[in-house]
């Protein structure tokens, strides 16, 4: 299985933490906070360009929950329970919110935290998850 990358982001409060393999490339981050988020700068964001709080309320808002953060100092709270829901993107993939255990195939578990998004489309190269292939297929449903 191969090792999940995570990059992490910080200002003097609050660490941003971003897992580019559950990126579904929605550019909900883009539009909210541009000058936070600018893909093709390195590093690619920069959490000084906003308060905390404007940061927090963005990410929140991240459909795949490849966006989370933790405050620094204090011990990583991302695996509080949420309430579980699932929402049906349109002409996107499923979204589950909540703590959730997923089997794979070969009966391997993972425990996804916040948001998971699951392909719909079919096109995904990281199934059962989307990868925003929907996107590039333009995918309609």
């Amino acid at each position: 299985m191969d090792r999940e990358i995570v990059k992490e982001y910080s200002n003097s409060e609050l660490t941003i933490v971003w897992k580019p393999k559950a990126c579904i490339h929605a550019a909900e981050c883009v539009k909210a906070l541009p000058n936070v988020y600018k893909p093709n700068d390195k590093p690619w964001i920069n959490a000084d360009n906003a308060t905390t709080e404007e940061l927090k309320a963005q990410i929140a808002k991240c459909p795949s929950g490849a966006l989370s953060y933790y405050m620094n100092g204090e011990e990583n709270q991302e695996a509080l329970a949420v309430e579980t829901k699932v929402e049906v993107m349109e002409n996107g993939p499923l979204l589950v919110y909540g703590t959730i255990e997923v089997k794979d195939k070969d009966g391997n578990t993972e425990v996804k935290n916040k948001t998971t998004a699951f392909c719909r489309c079919g096109a995904s190269a990281n199934k059962p998850y989307c990868d925003g292939s929907h996107v590039k297929i333009d995918f309609r449903d």
